[in-house]
Formats: C-alpha cells, sequence, structure tokens
C-alpha cells in the first residue's frame, strides 16, 4: 500500500473533496432502483409460487434470484441506515422500516450498530460491536480452553454462514436486548408486528405451506449471502488494523475494507457493496454511485481487489497476527508458535 499512502499523500485533491462530490443522492435514480428492485422481488415470489404446482425443485432455484434481489433490498436498508439514500431523512426511516420487514431485520437498532462499526472498524481496541468477532494470535493463546472452543465454533464456515445467518436473520433479530434504547426496541417490535402482518396475509393469500415453502428458503441464502459479503468486506490480505493510539481512518476505509471485484450479475445482486473501500471512505455515497466514484478516481486505482474466486481463501482465516499484521489460520499460528519456542 506504499504507492496508494504516497499518491494519496501528494495528490493536489484531498479524499474529503473527492468523495463529497458522490456523497448526494440521487432522487430519480433511489426511486427507480427501489421501484424496480421491489417489482423483480414480487416477480421471483409469484413465480416461486406458481413452480410450487410443477415442482418444489424448480421453486428452490428460483429462490436464489429471489434471494439476490432480498439482498439488494437490504442494500437500499443500509443506505437509509446512512441517510445516503434519499435527502429526507423521514423518508430513508420509512422506507427504511419497511425494507425491514422484508429482510426480518429491525432498522433503528441495526442502523445504530452499524454506524458504531463504521467508527471503529479496524481498531482493535473497539472490537464486538457490528462486527465478526476476531480476535489475535496473542488473545487466542493467552484464552481459556472454552473461549478457544466458543471462538473456533463461531468461525467455522458452517456455524458462521450456516446456522448463524438463519439464527440471527430468523430467530436473534426478534428480539430486544439490554443495549437498545427505546427507539431501538419499538424498532424491534414494529418489524415483528409487520411480519406478523406480512405471513398472515401471505399465508391467506396462498396458504401456509406455500408461504414457508417460498419465504424460508428465500430469507436463508440471502442471510448466507449477506453474512458472506459482511465476512469478505473485512477479512483478507493484506489487512489494516491497529490500535486505537495509531489508527488512521482513511487507512482503515482503503486498507482495512476490501475491494470486491465481483462478476457484473454479482456485482448486480450485492448492490455494488463489494467497492467497500469507498462505502468506508464515505457512508453517505449511495450504492449507485460507489462504482463511479471507483473508476473516475485515481486515488482508487493502486487498491489491490479481492476477486470472487480468490475471496474463498479467506475462509482459512481464523486470527489477526499483530506481528505480521495479517490475517491467519489456526494452523499457520501453531506453526509460527512452534517455531519461536
Amino acid at each position: 500500500m506504499a504507492s496508494l499512502n504516497n499518491q494519496s499523500e501528494t495528490s493536489n485533491t484531498s479524499w474529503i473533496k473527492i468523495v463529497s462530490k458522490y456523497n448526494r443522492p440521487d432522487a430519480l435514480k433511489s426511486w427507480w432502483q427501489l421501484s424496480v428492485n421491489l417489482l423483480l422481488y414480487s416477480i421471483a415470489w409469484f413465480l416461486m409460487y406458481e413452480s410450487l404446482s410443477i415442482s418444489w425443485w424448480i421453486t428452490l432455484a428460483l429462490s436464489f434470484p429471489a434471494a439476490g434481489m432480498l439482498v439488494r433490498l437490504f442494500i437500499i436498508y443500509h443506505d437509509c441506515g446512512h441517510g445516503a439514500y434519499f435527502t429526507s431523512g423521514k423518508l430513508n426511516d420509512a422506507v427504511g422500516l419497511f425494507i425491514g420487514i422484508l429482510t426480518f431485520t429491525p432498522y433503528y437498532s441495526w442502523s445504530h450498530e452499524h454506524y458504531i462499526h463504521h467508527e471503529t472498524a479496524g481498531n482493535l481496541d473497539k472490537r464486538d460491536i457490528g462486527d465478526v468477532w476476531t480476535m489475535t494470535v496473542a488473545e487466542y493463546l493467552e484464552s481459556s480452553k472454552w473461549t478457544r472452543i466458543k471462538y473456533r465454533l463461531y468461525r467455522h464456515p458452517i456455524t458462521m454462514f450456516g446456522i448463524g445467518a438463519f439464527a440471527v436473520f430468523v430467530i436473534g433479530n426478534r428480539f430486544t436486548r439490554k443495549t437498545m434504547d427505546n427507539k431501538g426496541r419499538m424498532g424491534v417490535y414494529a418489524t415483528n408486528a409487520g411480519l406478523l402482518v406480512f405471513a398472515a396475509a401471505m399465508s391467506m393469500l396462498m396458504g401456509v405451506k406455500a408461504f414457508i415453502l417460498i419465504q424460508l428458503p428465500i430469507i436463508s441464502i440471502a442471510g448466507i449471502m449477506g453474512f458472506w459479503l459482511f465476512y469478505v468486506q473485512h477479512q483478507f490480505n493484506p489487512i489494516y488494523w491497529a490500535r486505537t493510539d495509531t489508527w488512521n481512518y482513511k487507512r482503515m476505509a482503503l486498507e482495512g475494507s476490501s475491494y470486491y471485484k465481483l462478476p457484473r450479475i454479482l456485482q448486480f445482486f450485492s448492490g455494488n457493496i463489494g467497492f467497500h473501500h469507498i462505502h468506508h471512505l464515505s457512508p453517505m455515497i449511495p450504492n449507485y454511485k460507489l462504482a463511479k466514484c471507483h473508476r473516475e478516481n485515481s486515488l482508487f486505482k493502486e487498491i489491490k481487489p479481492v476477486t470472487f474466486w480468490a475471496s474463498f481463501k479467506t475462509l482459512a482465516y481464523r486470527l489477526y497476527d499483530e506481528k505480521t499484521q495479517r490475517m491467519v489460520s489456526f494452523r499457520k499460528m501453531m506453526v509460527q508458535v512452534a517455531s519461536d519456542k
């Protein structure tokens, strides 16, 4: 990243001036994107319902593009939480609350935790809220046996993406927590009430069994997709992590948040969130301007992307090694420990 640092430091235009050109949402584009997404998601539901009379395997196959559209809606929801989708705060909240019902995610509490994530990402002294649980090598070696077992279970792909995604979206999001304020708790209740109305209405329209056979695979697959995207955004090499006294916002965004370069169709379904380095640099940029910002500015040319196939290597990453400043696997950690003895 040395060339990136030198380039950005000698540039006549600061990064703040660069991103400020893209910070304002375009009302027409926002409404168009939202309308098209809702329409395509509705069509996917209709096709899945019609396919039930033919074969549930066709229904299951259709659940993948339907889940992709739900992920796109979640990105809009996410932009609303940042106040980046509409100029009106009330409109952002109204749309966010509505999409929160479709995505099984309470709007206010999630947005609050995600705000903390943006303020603390890459800071080794301020982890846990809105992050993937990541221990350093030293912390892992000093932890108890029970903590190590919990951590290994948490970091296992089956637990994280299979069980974890479903548990969070379908079960965990239904409950309030002591750390929530009144607004957050009311948001959970409102989302649960909305889900109840949605489930009752759809069950009356198509039957309880049909509703479950359609909704369950959609939310399960979308949850796995969403967890995977969030995981890759901050679990890659080389990566930037630092203690509070040396933590730098710009470095966190450009070196600690991935540029996940996806095939065009996956970039579409993921709502451009692969340009996560730009999103962390300026959360006020709506999703439909992220690619343009990356393409038009030399500041981002030196950033090495995480490609689709290369991203699967990140599944082996389990711990952050402060000595080498890289993510490492459990096996590599043990080899390093043995060599140090």
